[in-house]
């Protein structure tokens, strides 16, 4: 008689695994050092992304590589270079913070096989290579969440291509889920609103309060973008929570590059019209934006502080993203078991009774 053999698959992969479901948190990318040489292959992948550029890609590869290659990583790793930290760069230091801490109030409130890992879509870690190490360790269901509030394709769009092409390559992919955005969550919105109350509360309000987006070709909009609506959205509930009216609290749109025309209004010309109107102490936060990176800490408190100034203001003071605080991992340990409900290993047992309130990182 045959005997009978039990067959554990390929480097000791087993039936006998326990099955687990994953988190996978996406952040934009960074480069590895604020260098030219770190930030080129940073940037050519990044701007090389069709969602990134809608151009004839024959076209887009000429002034890609023919221009701004050769000019912008020299530009760019000086202003990294200015918000650069000892612990290496602050978006990828505050998103493995926040991924930790994720991970942890997951394990607090629902103790089981939900594993948290973190992915850049450009740059390191990858998405295809954090899958993959996420499918050796047995996740067999997988909630994508993009750290990107508002959706657009240039951002989530592009976060869901790359899964996309991980996942194609798998000989058995894991169950499949996205969060999409969450611009209107209403944890998320009141995590928003109270950091900034905290902030006023320590430092003193200003006169007036900038929300700046970063910003995306107008006609990406026009082609049914959803991005412009969802920010307007955000500010919108913002305003009615702090009981701001339309002149206190006001939006704008950053980080724009080239000639053609983006979504307006544009955050440079907007603090330097206030400045010039009168506004001598203004309050700046980016709502999309959920850990401090180079467009908030180079770009808005130093640059845009800079034309502040020199316009006629005093003092433009930049409120923090949400990064790791308390208030921003409730609200997406919230919004990950509202998008796995079902799964047996987020069902498995109910949420843990909230502890006493938690110190936020922001008294």
């Amino acid at each position: 008689m045959p005997r009978s053999s039990h067959y554990t698959g390929p480097a000791g992969h087993s039936d006998d695994q326990p099955v687990q479901a994953g988190v996978l948190l996406v952040n934009l990318g960074t480069p590895d050092a604020p260098t030219a040489k770190a930030v080129r292959p940073y940037l050519a992948q990044f701007l090389a992304d069709p969602r990134v550029i809608e151009m004839p890609r024959w076209l887009w590869w000429l002034i890609l590589h023919g221009v701004i290659l050769r000019i912008r990583p020299a530009r760019s790793a000086h202003a990294y270079g200015r918000i650069w930290s000892a612990e290496g760069s602050p978006l990828r230091v505050g998103s493995e913070a926040l991924a930790g801490a994720l991970q942890a109030e997951l394990r607090r409130q629902r103790p089981g096989p939900v594993r948290v890992a973190l992915a850049m879509r450009y740059g390191e870690p990858s998405v295809e290579r954090q899958i993959g190490r996420l499918q050796r360790e047995g996740v067999r269901r997988l909630l994508v969440l993009p750290l990107y509030p508002q959706y657009s394709a240039t951002s989530t769009g592009s976060v869901l291509d790359a899964v996309a092409d991980a996942i194609k390559r798998l000989r058995w992919p894991p169950e499949l889920r996205i969060v999409n955005d969450y611009h209107d969550d209403p944890a998320h919105i009141e995590a928003l609103a109270s950091s900034i109350e905290r902030w006023w509360a320590a430092h003193g309000r200003g006169e007036k309060l900038l929300l700046s987006f970063h910003g995306i070709p107008e006609r990406y909009a026009d082609a049914g973008d959803p991005y412009f609506r969802q920010c307007q959205a955000t500010a919108r509930l913002l305003r009615e929570r702090l009981g701001l009216d339309v002149s206190q609290l006001l939006v704008s749109f950053q980080s724009r590059v080239g000639r053609e025309r983006w979504l307006h209004p544009y955050t440079d010309a907007t603090v330097r019209e206030l400045a010039a109107a009168g506004v001598k102490r203004l309050d700046v936060a980016c709502p999309g934006f959920a850990v401090d990176c180079l467009e908030t800490l180079e770009e808005i408190a130093m640059q845009n502080r800079d034309f502040f100034v020199a316009a006629g203001g005093e003092a433009l003071r930049y409120i923090p993203a949400l990064n790791d605080s308390p208030a921003q991992v409730d609200s997406l340990a919230a919004l990950v078991w509202r998008h796995t409900q079902g799964w047996p290993e987020c069902d498995a047992a109910g949420p843990r009774q909230p502890q006493a309130a938690r110190p936020s990182a922001d008294a």
